[in-house]
């Protein structure tokens, strides 16, 4: 569910073949999917191996007024009653060495299609945590827009007894990205849009313990 499924492979041979890659093994380092147009084959580039150089770690943004402490487990937001385009983001979370992080705590919240919030009680809201192998993975709806900003997705993540890291994950192409004062490049998603929904994919670097 990373990034594109080239039409030689089915979406499940694909997510299997993407979760194999990204397995912690001697000199692998943080698998990076690469997006192309249209039917463009996947490639799969390598970043140098674990431990050679430090990746950069993932920049942090505002955490905004929207966030609720104490989010329930679950890494699906397509409830009942929850309408929108789906989306499916999947990644891994890494430190700086490009070692995957197991355990790394994920809490996501987002405007609904909408573009509101809900302060009353959790839909879009939830948090996971990282696999063994470091992946994450979302159920959850395109988000809508709101006054003074443009669409994004937001996440607080904590490795362990290190520090939280909160950010924002933004969507390539939005007409909005250039007036909105948060937007950063560097924490674009990758974007495949499917039918239904779209796949995305970013891989986050911590500075764990």
């Amino acid at each position: 569910m990373a990034d594109f499924v080239p039409s030689a492979l089915s979406r499940r041979e694909f997510l299997r073949a993407v979760a194999v890659a990204a397995a912690p093994v001697a000199l692998l380092a943080q698998v990076r999917p690469s997006l192309g147009q249209g039917d463009a084959p996947l490639r799969l580039e390598a970043t140098p191996a674990v431990g050679e150089n430090d990746l950069e770690m993932t920049p942090p943004e505002t955490i905004g007024p929207a966030f609720e402490p104490n989010s329930p487990i679950r890494n699906n937001f397509r409830e009942s009653g929850i309408t929108g385009e789906p989306v499916t983001l999947t990644g891994f979370v890494l430190d700086r060495k490009g070692k995957p992080i197991k355990g790394a705590l994920l809490d996501f919240w987002h405007a609904d299609a909408d573009g509101q919030y809900d302060f009353t009680g959790f839909r879009c809201r939830g948090h996971q945590f990282s696999e063994v192998n470091g992946r994450y993975e979302l159920q959850t709806i395109l988000p809508g827009i709101y006054p003074g900003r443009t669409r994004h997705y937001h996440v607080r993540l904590q490795a362990g007894p290190g520090p939280i890291l909160t950010t924002q994950l933004y969507f390539p192409g939005e007409p909005r990205n250039n007036s909105d004062l948060l937007f950063r490049r560097d924490l674009l998603l990758n974007i495949r849009d499917t039918n239904p929904g779209r796949l995305a994919n970013f891989n986050f670097v911590l500075d764990a313990p």
